[in-house]
């Protein structure tokens, strides 16, 4: 494998920012980033973050201050306590030195107005990431290595081995500083750059560049998956449960597709996502129940029949019981209106609108043994009711129910019990039961 420098990833007109650590592979690439900022018609700045690990790191800044000052490019410099943050924080040395330089150069290429972020990995770095990816079970997006633009970072030397970057900076005479850390047996990258990688080009020569072309193929394929997935929830529409999809839509897609798209469904409903609840949410919609329910970071996924909804609430427990009164009563999502009068002819206008016997009833949630007339129709008990009028498993609880001491009289949405209605042309409570006014 013989890469070259991909400008194709700079537009014109566009200022980029080259995060310089003064190693080699960091000033082979301001090298050529500037070389070609004439004819490519973009400008460049560069950032240097001090971790401060190191007796050396001075001298690194030192170093970058002094060739980006002869060379007459704009440079900002910025530094921290990695180790404190990393005590404070609970992280590795190395996770947390990542989070905070890259945090720097974000903020860096704000500061100096540029659109992009170059860093100098290249083909040996992704071979790198793609073992290590490898080595801890992961799965086709690891293996996908490094991915030359993410965001406003750029990485325009994936496909040069390390082997042409030294003999570069040898034949342009480009001095370079050299990190000590970087052979330090105790990281585990170190000894794969140091043992693995040795190994394998013995065995194979040419092998560190076949990883890191396997890993552009992969990337393909990654990227025609993620689009069918798109596509896919994109189907999802809005509702005032949630993100609502129909279950069958997920439950037919090739599994590789439906996982992808359970997590795009997760992140557009805002909820939080991990391998485990994007195989639940699969495994929910491919179920013959009509109902059932996940908790995730932020929300909860459950099934409504048909649909698969991604809520940003958790259900949570029914209002307390309380009397109903004249006026309006607020319980949960619901307002129930009771106004005394006298029956007309037609004491049921409809399943939210009817008039009751007048007496002392009481809105609450429902109880084992509840159960409802309704119409003509022989007793049955609210679940089954529920049931058959598809309110979800999840909503149940916070249906109100008008009770009476011997039982339910009025459900939300199903209506009134026979027995509680009111004759006409006598007193009555006229009710009203709407939700989400």
């Amino acid at each position: 494998m013989s890469g070259r420098f991909d400008y194709g990833l700079i537009p014109p007109d566009s200022r980029v920012l080259c995060a310089l650590s003064g190693g080699a592979d960091s000033m082979y690439l301001l090298c050529r980033l500037l070389a070609g900022a004439g004819r490519g018609g973009y400008t460049v700045a560069a950032a240097h973050y001090n971790h401060n690990l190191r007796p050396t790191a001075a001298r690194d800044e030192a170093f970058v201050r002094d060739w980006c000052r002869r060379q007459g490019v704009e440079l900002v410099v910025g530094s921290g306590d990695v180790a404190g943050a990393a005590r404070r924080q609970g992280l590795g040395i190395e996770a947390c030195a990542r989070s905070l330089r890259y945090d720097f150069l974000e903020r860096a290429a704000d500061c100096l107005g540029c659109q992009l972020i170059a860093t100098g990995h290249h083909a040996g770095d992704n071979a790198e990431t793609v073992l290590m990816h490898l080595l801890r079970g992961s799965g086709l997006e690891g293996l996908c290595g490094i991915s030359p633009r993410r965001g406003r970072l750029i990485r325009p030397m994936l496909t040069l081995e390390r082997g042409q970057v030294l003999a570069y900076l040898e034949r342009e005479r480009v001095p370079h500083v050299e990190d000590e850390s970087n052979t330090d047996p105790a990281y585990a990258r170190n000894r794969i750059r140091a043992q693995v990688m040795p190994l394998l080009e013995q065995l194979r020569p040419g092998a560190t560049g076949r990883i890191a072309a396997a890993a552009t193929r992969l990337r393909v394929d990654r990227d025609a998956l993620e689009a069918d997935s798109a596509r896919l929830a994109a189907q999802a529409c809005p509702s005032p449960r949630g993100l609502s999809l129909p279950a069958e839509v997920l439950a037919a897609a090739p599994r590789a597709i439906a996982l992808r798209a359970a997590g795009a469904l997760l992140a557009r409903a805002g909820l939080g996502d991990r391998a485990a609840w994007r195989e639940g949410i699969v495994a929910l919609a491919a179920e013959d129940r009509p109902s059932g329910g996940l908790d995730v970071a932020g929300g909860r996924v459950y099934r409504a029949y048909g649909e698969l909804i991604f809520s940003s609430c958790r259900p949570e427990s029914p209002p307390p019981e309380r009397p109903l009164e004249e006026g309006k009563t607020y319980w949960g999502d619901w307002v129930i209106a009771a106004r005394p009068g006298r029956c007309p002819p037609a004491a049921y206008a409809g399943p939210g609108e009817f008039y009751l016997k007048p007496a002392g009833y009481v809105i609450r949630s429902r109880r084992p043994g509840d159960g409802l007339r309704l119409g003509k129709r022989p007793w049955k008990s609210l679940k089954k009711l529920m049931i058959e009028g598809r309110v979800p498993r999840e909503e149940r609880p916070a249906v109100p129910v008008l009770a009476l001491e011997g039982g339910a009289a009025a459900v939300g949405g199903l209506g009134p019990d026979r027995d509680a209605l009111a004759t006409p042309g006598k007193r009555c409570l006229h009710i009203t039961m709407r939700r989400g006014e």
